[in-house]
C-alpha cells in the first residue's frame, strides 16, 4: 500500500522507487523496530535524514496520528517524498530539504535519526546528536539506528555496501565515520538523556544495524 504512492504518474515512467520501497519494507525491520520504541502519544516526530519519508507513511498505516516532519539533504528524494505524501493523502506530515550540518528546525517531541549518522564525520555527529537531544520533549525519545564500529563481518559488509551506494549515486555523500556505541552513549548522557543498551536491528539483512533509544525524563 505504501509503495503505490511512489508509482510514476505515467504507466511508462520509472518504477525504481516503487520497487525500492517494496523491497525496503519487506526486508528491513527498521520501521517495525522504531514503532515498537515510539510511544503512542501526541508528541510530534522529527525525522532527521528522512530519505523518502517512509517513517511518516508507516506511522499512518499503523494508526499513528502524531505530526511528522522529515528533513534530508537530498533534494531529489525530498521532491519524491513530498509527492508521495500528497498522493497518499497524509495530513499533518511534511518533508523539507535540509543539510543536517546546518541548524535544525524548531521542534519539541520525539526525534528519529535513522541510517544517516555515519555519513557525518565524528565532530558533526556530536553536534547533530546534541541538537537532536535538545529537541526531545519531556517524556519523549530519541530513536537512533546506525551501523556501529564492531570490526566483524557485518561491519565490513556494511562499509562496502555504503561505499557502493555513494559511488552509484543513490547516496549524496560518502560514509565518513562509524561510531562506537560507548561514544554515542556518552554524548547523549551528557546531553541529559537516559540511554538504553543498543540492540541489533538488522533482521534478515546482512548489515550491521543497531537501534539505540534515549529518553528525556518527564518534567
Amino acid at each position: 500500500m505504501i509503495a503505490t504512492a511512489f508509482l510514476p504518474d505515467s504507466p511508462w515512467g520509472n518504477r525504481s522507487r516503487y520497487y525500492y520501497v517494496q523491497a525496503k519494507l519487506r526486508s528491513d525491520p527498521l520501521y517495525h523496530g522504531v514503532l515498537q520504541a515510539l510511544p503512542t502519544d501526541a508528541l510530534p516526530v522529527l525525522d532527521l535524514g528522512c530519505g523518502l519519508g517512509l517513517l511518516g507513511h508507516v506511522m499512518r498505516l499503523q494508526g499513528r496520528a502524531q505530526g511528522y516532519v522529515g528533513v534530508d539533504l537530498d533534494a531529489g528524494k525530498i521532491h519524491h517524498a513530498h509527492h508521495a505524501l500528497q498522493r497518499a493523502g497524509l495530513v499533518d506530515a511534511r518533508v523539507d530539504p535540509l543539510d543536517l550540518r546546518r541548524p535544525l528546525p524548531a521542534h519539541c517531541g520525539h526525534v528519529a535519526v535513522l541510517d544517516v549518522l555515519h555519513y557525518l564525520d565524528a565532530p558533526s555527529q556530536t553536534l547533530l546528536l546534541r541538537a537532536a537531544a535538545a529537541r526531545v520533549a519531556a517524556g519523549g525519545r530519541l530513536l537512533l539506528r546506525t551501523p556501529l564500529d564492531t570490526g566483524d563481518g557485518r561491519d565490513r559488509t556494511t562499509r562496502l555496501t555504503d561505499r557502493l551506494g555513494w559511488l552509484s549515486g543513490w547516496m549524496r555523500t560518502r560514509p565518513r565515520h562509524y561510531p562506537r556505541p560507548e561514544a554515542l552513549t556518552e554524548i547523549l548522557v551528557e546531553a541529559g538523556l537516559e540511554v538504553e543498551r543498543p540492540r541489533a536491528l538488522h533482521g534478515r539483512t546482512p548489515f550491521n544495524s543497531w537501534l539505540l533509544v534515549a529518553h528525556l525524563a518527564p518534567g
